[in-house]
């Protein structure tokens, strides 16, 4: 028993090494002068910390451009921002009331448009980028944020609507036959019944929605256009227009800046996306 426990700590101890050693390096570098960085080593502290790199990926290097445009991060953060939050709301929003829907009401064919998404939900994203591109494009909003918010969200509204289908599926048939006893309809069921008790699931639809429109690189570099490009189309940018040396303190900090927001997200309510993993996020 004792030997099982050992184990055990030995493994975790060895995966959160893993996980823990690549953001050590990048933090540790972030802090160094590039003169550190030439001639130690790369697990080495930093003798002489300095906040000086994440100025630069922040507000980028002024003296070396032109046109008020200094090349760092801070007016994509802005844009990354006006895209999560509508795209956000309307994913998870969607998804609620179409899980609801699929769950709760007896339709035709109501398994069959379940199996659809589930196909859909599987087609990789590159499948059916250009007939996103040729609809974003009719619609008149493509290389915008509106089109790449509407994007986001017709890609986020399978996968919300997979997890509060699955989620709805649980909720006992005898709460649901009280309530339209009652004489609730749709949506006064779904507001005053389903939604109060679907608050975990709920934090972690949108939990997860967050990083992945926080995170995407392919979709912002397709459908952004030149004003609306977020956070990590801006840091390939950032990194890969660097001439001459190579600043790995600036490519570090702007990488960690740019995750910073989800890692928020991820500290401040791990404890909410536990819960609603163990409520029924991933069953059905």
């Amino acid at each position: 028993m004792r030997f099982n426990r050992l184990a055990l700590y030995g493994l975790l101890g060895i995966a959160a090494l893993m996980i823990l050693a690549p953001v050590f390096i990048m933090v540790s570098t972030s802090l160094k002068p590039m003169d550190e960085i030439r001639d130690g080593s790369i697990f080495a502290l930093p003798v002489e910390p300095s906040f000086d790199a994440w100025r630069e990926a922040w507000s980028g290097d002024c003296s070396q451009t032109a046109g008020g445009n200094c090349g760092g991060l801070s007016s994509s953060f802005l844009t990354s921002v006006k895209i999560v939050i509508p795209a956000l709301f309307l994913s998870v929003g969607l998804g609620a009331v179409t899980g609801y829907a699929l769950a709760a009401w007896k339709m035709r064919g109501v398994n069959l448009m379940f199996a659809a998404l589930l196909v859909g939900m599987f087609i990789p994203p590159q499948v059916t980028l250009y007939p996103l591109i040729i609809m974003v494009r009719e619609l008149g909003i493509f290389g915008s944020i509106p089109g790449l918010v509407l994007v986001h969200v017709i890609w986020g509204v399978a996968f919300t609507t997979m997890m509060f289908r699955n989620f709805f599926k649980t909720v006992p048939q005898d709460l649901l036959k009280a309530a339209r006893i009652d004489g609730a309809g749709f949506w006064p069921l779904f507001w005053h019944v389903m939604l109060p008790i679907s608050l975990p699931i709920l934090g972690v639809a949108m939990i997860l929605q967050f990083t992945y429109i926080w995170n995407d690189f392919l979709l912002g570099l397709t459908f952004g256009g030149r004003s609306g490009q977020p956070m990590t189309v801006a840091l390939n940018n950032l990194v890969g227009s660097q001439f001459g040396e190579k600043e790995y303190n600036v490519d570090m900090a702007a990488t960690m800046l740019t995750a910073l927001p989800t890692l928020a997200v991820y500290l401040l309510s791990g404890r909410l996306f536990v819960r609603g993993i163990a409520a029924g996020a991933v069953k059905g």
